[in-house]
């Protein structure tokens, strides 16, 4: 069974947050857990222009700013809150830096956010500090561009989940905490897995003698992976990984997308090539483990 003991939601006051902040409260009651909001405050030299203020008064309008960051984060959704553990946070730096911070040093089991895309572009856009959570944080992070929307759907009426993998080494891991969470809220699990259309296979791809031999082998691979666990449904497709992921995901109705994420830092490392994507165009939210 899934724990999430302590959630964490980032907190900018916009309408987007209060659509996560409603998602997190009610997976906070499903899974008991602790919730934190977490607003951070720009450094001094971004938050006031010290320039056209000048040092001195920059300094005092921030530290005014500070309680009533505290005061505004603290009636933030009051009554939507009544009966959840929760903990209210101000802190002062680069957002994604201090996100990702307070998440390990907490032990957090849970980040939830939004992807700040906006307007016409929205689903073509993944927010720079999103990007940086999703690639920094080591716990698993659930986002999406449409939870502002989702936000009243209850966890526990989850009934569809979608794991995609792509049989790399973060696969096994993603699969654990998909079962996991379908065991958890009763709900179906779907794998899917989506062969690229590279160039060199082009001519083979048309072959079904050479289709059905990969298949046959992507599924041996998949049945190790599920093996002692119940999967609802098993989808091989050929094409655009992440189009595949939200047509399956569309298919079979589903509320929670989750694919894995490299266990290694830096530059190459956490989130691969298809995740940006797959989370921009999934119809439901998705989480990155």
């Amino acid at each position: 069974m899934l724990a999430l003991s302590k959630i964490l939601v980032p907190v900018d006051f916009s309408k987007l947050s209060t659509g996560v902040v409603i998602y997190a409260r009610n997976l906070a009651c499903h899974f008991h857990s602790e919730l934190t909001l977490l607003h951070v405050l720009p450094p001094i030299p971004y938050a006031m222009g010290a320039f056209e203020f000048g040092g001195v008064a920059t300094v005092e309008n921030f530290a005014e700013r500070m309680p009533e960051a505290r005061q505004q984060l603290g009636e933030f959704l009051a009554d939507e809150l009544i009966g959840v553990k929760v903990q209210r946070i101000v802190l002062e730096g680069d957002a994604a830096v201090k996100i990702v911070e307070h998440a390990h040093e907490t032990n957090v089991d849970l980040i939830t956010m939004p992807t700040h895309g906006y307007g016409p572009f929205r689903r073509f856009l993944l927010g720079s500090v999103t990007a940086k959570v999703l690639h920094d944080a080591d716990c698993p992070v659930l986002t999406g561009v449409h939870l502002e929307q989702d936000g009243e759907m209850e966890p526990a009426k989850v009934n569809s989940i979608i794991c995609s993998v792509d049989l790399g080494p973060q696969s096994a891991k993603a699969f654990e905490w998909a079962s996991q969470m379908a065991e958890t809220c009763h709900a179906g699990l779907i794998v899917v897995h989506a062969m690229p259309l590279g160039d060199q296979h082009c001519e083979e791809m048309f072959d079904p003698e050479w289709r059905t031999t990969v298949e046959e082998r992507i599924r041996e691979r998949l049945a190790e992976l599920a093996a002692g666990t119940q999967t609802a449904a098993v989808v091989i497709e050929a094409g655009n990984p992440a189009e595949v992921v939200a047509a399956t995901a569309e298919r079979f109705d589903a509320q929670l997308v989750v694919i894995g994420r490299s266990e290694a830092g830096g530059m190459f490392g956490r989130l691969r090539t298809n995740s940006y994507a797959i989370i921009r165009l999934s119809p439901c939210p998705v989480v990155s483990v």
